[in-house]
């Protein structure tokens, strides 16, 4: 055989090995996919729908019923603003007596063909102290004046809340629930406790645990009378600390400004609040001259819209605290129901259908009645704490 024969067919054998070394299948290989696979991957997807259309059935339903028994709900809530309003008694047939639907139809399935992520996805974050002092020192250059011990922050809110009228016992036992019992004065939802895993779970802050909604709205609405409050302070003041109290007073005046450039809703409130200038607001609760201004207002407009209604027995610290839970409107509802009937109205009654799922307690404890028996024994056990035993020393 000539050498250059040898050579072509050398050439042709090497083309044919490339060829079969790039291309995926081989003789050894099947073209297609196993049909046992295929037909398993079938099978399953099968059952799936047929569990799909059992559960979006059986949702659908659930929604429907949902959707019914809260239009219900805010039905009835009208009618008995509307009897308030007009001076007439309102009776259990004002108030819906059954508790909400509840699904219970088959659970959602899962696609076969879902790829479940190797992560959950980042928790949402929540501001903390740390964002509310920067923002504060960033949009108003502010800092505020902190206390040299926590004792000195719960004397300074005792005196300002018992000038305005609230009692020991109101102030103590709302405190005790809000922030634990032993909370500080800079205490924040969700980190009340130094845990590894603890996170914040909203801006509520302080002994109140007001919003930073809150703040903003206690200052459009409020914010002149802190402002007279701190002059008249001022005014009594060796001349270098008055100085430094006035330069603060005009700083919340500023705060003041940027809170009413927004209409006095609570919708436009929570938008501002969420932004630089909002948080910086938030600090103030964490002054020692303006923190317990902010804190006792919120417990103060509940019982001057109590009063505001006729209602003028002193609150309760529990009944205080359904105004704080569910709004004034809402809250004055409960406090003038008689106790016949707090023992058959739903909780349901006194809250939007997405608060309600979001309130665990409300739902357990589903009547008016053992929601305040509830929150009256949580009460008791959070004052026998010494954060609340150094506050109710402060009064």
């Amino acid at each position: 055989m000539r050498l250059d024969h040898v050579r072509r067919i050398g050439g042709v054998l090497a083309a044919v090995l490339a060829m079969v070394s790039c291309h995926p299948l081989s003789a050894a290989e099947p073209a297609t996919p196993a049909p046992a696979a295929s037909s398993s991957l079938d099978s399953a997807m099968a059952e799936y729908r047929l569990k799909l259309t059992e559960y979006t059935l059986a949702h659908q339903k659930y929604e429907a019923a949902a959707a019914a028994y809260w239009d219900s709900v805010k039905e009835k809530r009208l009618g008995r603003r509307i009897k308030r309003r007009d001076h007439k008694e309102i009776d259990l047939s004002d108030y819906v007596l059954t508790q909400p639907p509840v699904y219970s139809g088959p659970p959602e399935p899962v696609s076969p063909e879902k790829v479940v992520p190797e992560e959950l996805p980042p928790r949402k974050y929540v501001p903390v102290v740390a964002d509310f002092l920067k923002s504060a020192s960033e949009q108003f250059h502010f800092r505020p004046r902190m206390p040299q011990s926590e004792r000195e922050f719960k004397r300074a809110y005792a005196k300002v809340a018992a000038a305005a009228g609230l009692t020991k016992d109101q102030v103590v036992r709302i405190y005790g629930f809000e922030s634990g019992g032993n909370g500080h004065y800079d205490v924040q939802a969700g980190l009340e406790y130094p845990t590894p895993d603890a996170h914040a779970i909203s801006t509520a802050l302080g002994y109140n645990q007001l919003l930073n909604t809150n703040t903003v709205e206690l200052l459009a609405e409020s914010g002149d009378s802190f402002v007279k409050t701190l002059k008249s302070k001022a005014a009594a003041l060796p001349k270098r600390q008055r100085k430094v109290l006035v330069k603060k007073i005009e700083t919340l005046q500023r705060m003041i400004d940027v809170s009413r450039s927004v209409s006095d809703d609570w919708s436009e409130h929570e938008k501002l609040a969420n932004t630089p200038q909002g948080l910086g607001m938030h600090a103030l609760n964490l002054d020692i001259d303006v923190g317990p201004l902010l804190q006792t207002q919120k417990l103060l407009d509940s019982v001057v819209f109590a009063r505001r209604k006729g209602y003028t027995a002193p609150l309760t610290a529990a009944e205080l605290e359904m105004m704080n839970l569910t709004g004034d409107g809402n809250g004055i509802d409960m406090v003038t129901m008689p106790a016949e009937l707090r023992a058959q109205v739903p909780t349901a009654n006194f809250f939007q259908s997405n608060g309600y799922e979001a309130n665990s307690v409300a739902r357990v404890h589903n009547t008016v009645a053992e929601l305040i028996k509830a929150t009256d024994a949580k009460m008791d056990q959070e004052i026998k704490l010494q954060g609340a035993k150094d506050l109710a020393a402060a009064f």
